[in-house]
């Protein structure tokens, strides 16, 4: 395997893509050559990427970190496969798969997930109402990250 000179600033601008996205971690390809940065996750992340969406509205903002911290463990929970982008709609303007009260059949789609410009529909595991969606439209979500709950 030839070694290859490591250019310090591609990985502190890949660093920076990484803290500005959220993501947890960024690959850059050239040639044979190939870096890859990565930064931990910690639960806390989950909260942060929910509050900005009720940021405008205090009262809610603190009440949906409460339920961002609990939904890992709730049987009903529907957890991302990959890491990559939820959308809620099928298409820009068009009404949501599922809204908080829906009715949900078992491998009905609920959301979308974007991942490497692929369209990954996920489908509910089970059916039951939709007690909560923790995602919005066009937010960054991590592998585990609890994406809605199906009661």
């Amino acid at each position: 395997m030839a070694s290859f000179d490591i250019d310090g600033d591609l990985v502190r601008k890949l660093a920076e893509l990484l803290r500005e996205t959220g993501l947890s971690e960024i690959e850059f390809a050239e040639g044979e050559k190939r870096i890859r940065v990565t930064r931990p996750t910690a639960p806390q992340a989950v909260a942060v990427h929910a509050a900005p969406a009720v940021a405008a509205v205090p009262a809610p903002a603190a009440a949906a970190a409460a339920p961002a911290a609990r939904p890992g463990n709730h049987p009903g929970a529907v957890t991302s496969p990959m890491v990559g982008t939820a959308y809620t709609a099928p298409e820009p303007g068009a009404a949501p798969f599922a809204r908080p009260g829906d009715v949900v059949k078992a491998g009905q789609t609920v959301l979308i997930i974007e991942a490497m410009k692929v369209m990954n529909p996920i489908k509910a595991p089970r059916g039951g109402t939709v007690t909560e969606v923790l995602v919005s439209d066009a937010q960054p979500v991590e592998f585990g990250e609890v994406l809605l709950i199906i009661e």
